[in-house]
């Protein structure tokens, strides 16, 4: 059975945990791998190491870095499919939207690529009478990233590029389900130039979090997942005195107007629901048919959702590829058994979906609701997968109201031809990241990507200006020069004169 252990100092490191986890292909059910799951004590070495690589790292100059991450860039690209079959293996989604996921993570890399210029300060000459004033960003030290198994390149490349771009050492701690993409990709950081010690990974489950948020010398932590654990990481963290960002959970809903291009959101939304097997915090999980166009846009989706071509991530004719473990695929199907004894109606039903030759992969079918109401489970809580729900209201006001309404506020669509609505739409929505006629809203690298309510426990974005601005601290020098004249002690609140 393969081994993967945790990549410190430029080298794997086995550490002195004797615990491992299971890692599974999805696509068949079996056991793939087993990954090395970290103590407390092993955390903290990788902290001393990156503590330490932080002094010469820091002293870099950005240029510097940002050569290093154009030789980054260009590994990645050319083991661009090694990366996605990895992902593939370990995650299960299909091969091409694994391989639009490392493109996304790509990005990031590009952009932390031009640091240089984001890292430059603010000058004003003569704030007050040969005075001047101006300001730096300087980097924190070490920082870790806590990622989810959804997206095994994508997220880390949100977070550790740009904190090492801005001259920070980093630990990473993936998804103890899909480990084996980020470990390459610290490998070909390392093969890039990067020093030693500067990105770091260590695999591990609660007991590796645990000891991240406890450690004193990690200034500040990344993290993306469920919402309970990212309010759970948001308020340790607080209290170790980090500096923190937790994205959380989501239910994002596609408001369908009267007026839309129907077949144009009905295929956004078969991609957005059913994408990922919907393990995405940007899935559209609610349909919410304003108006007359509820029965028209149920009788749409039922007809591709019943056509959707389901099978392992490296059939080139899969569209859907299976759930990430048996654990996630049983709760998915909880869910969808739960709003059906809710009263919902179950207008496409995957659950009892199997493939001939991939009976014992994850996998099941597109499941599709209607009649879905606000005070349904099925509607408040986030399912995680290829599950779609419908939900009807009367008119444009009341789809606003439901949308700004619910806990989560991380992604919104509305598919609409008329321009005042999709205006007072973008503008009015409590929530981080409209859509107009995009089923997925997903901000480029070069804006920021976050939600508002429990989706986001923290003050800043990720990636893009936000991530220069989370990954540095701000300081402000104001300077006079003696000029061989001599004033008295001033006791009063200083002015510029």
């Amino acid at each position: 059975m393969n081994l993967i252990e945790h990549y410190v100092n430029g080298k794997k490191f086995a550490g002195k945990s004797k615990r491992t986890g299971k890692v599974f292909n999805p696509a068949t059910g079996e056991q793939s791998a087993e990954v090395k799951l970290a103590t407390g004590t092993d955390l903290d070495e990788t902290v001393k190491v990156a503590k330490k690589a932080f002094h010469e790292w820091s002293n870099k100059t950005p240029l510097y870095r940002a050569r290093i991450l154009f030789k980054f860039k260009e590994l990645i690209e050319k083991y661009s499919d090694e990366l996605t079959k990895s992902i593939v293996a370990e995650h299960g989604k299909v091969f091409e939207d694994a391989r639009g996921s490392l493109t996304r993570g790509l990005e990031v890399v590009e952009f932390a690529c031009g640091i240089p210029q984001m890292l430059k300060g603010e000058y004003t000459e003569n704030v007050g009478t040969n005075v001047d004033s101006w300001s730096l960003r300087q980097p924190l030290g070490v920082c870790a990233g806590i990622t989810p198994f959804n997206f095994p390149a994508m997220v880390p490349m949100w977070m550790f590029p740009m904190a090492i771009a801005c001259g920070n050492t980093f630990i990473l701690k993936p998804s103890e389900k899909d480990p084996s993409c980020s470990i390459r990709l610290a490998e070909l950081f390392s093969e890039a130039g990067l020093p030693d010690g500067v990105l770091n990974v260590v695999n591990g489950d609660k007991e590796a979090v645990d000891a991240i948020i406890k450690n004193k010398d990690i200034s500040a932590v990344s993290f993306v997942g469920s919402t309970p654990i990212a309010k759970y990481i948001y308020e340790n963290c607080a209290k170790n005195e980090k500096r923190v960002q937790a994205l959380g959970g989501a239910k994002n809903h596609c408001v369908v107007m009267p007026d839309c291009d129907l077949d144009q959101a009905v295929n956004g939304l078969m991609g957005a629901a059913y994408g990922s097997a919907g393990e995405r915090c940007m899935a559209q999980s609610v349909a919410v048919a304003v108006g007359n166009i509820g029965d028209k846009l149920v009788n749409s989706l039922a007809k591709k959702v019943e056509n959707l071509k389901v099978g392992p991530g490296m059939d080139k004719n899969s569209e859907m590829g299976p759930l990430v473990t048996k654990e996630h695929l049983n709760k998915v199907k909880g869910y969808v058994d739960l709003g059906v004894k809710e009263g919902a109606k179950l207008v496409v039903d995957g659950r009892k979906l199997s493939l001939q030759g991939y009976e014992n992969g994850f996998y099941m079918g597109g499941c599709l609701f209607d009649q879905v109401k606000k005070d349904m489970r099925i509607y408040k809580e986030e399912i995680f997968g290829p599950v779609l729900s419908v939900i009807r209201v009367k008119n444009f006001n009341e789809a606003l109201q439901l949308v700004n309404d619910h806990e989560y506020g991380n992604g919104v669509s509305i598919f609409t031809r008329d321009g005042d609505t999709g205006r007072t739409f973008s503008s009015k929505a409590q929530i981080g990241m409209v859509g107009i006629n995009i089923p997925i809203p997903v901000p480029v690298a070069f804006h920021s990507f976050g939600g508002w309510k429990r989706s986001l426990f923290g003050d800043q974005h990720m990636h893009g200006p936000e991530g220069v601005r989370f990954y540095t601290k701000l300081k402000t020098v104001t300077s006079r020069w003696p000029s061989g004249l001599r004033s008295d002690p001033e006791f009063t609140m200083p002015t510029m004169k």
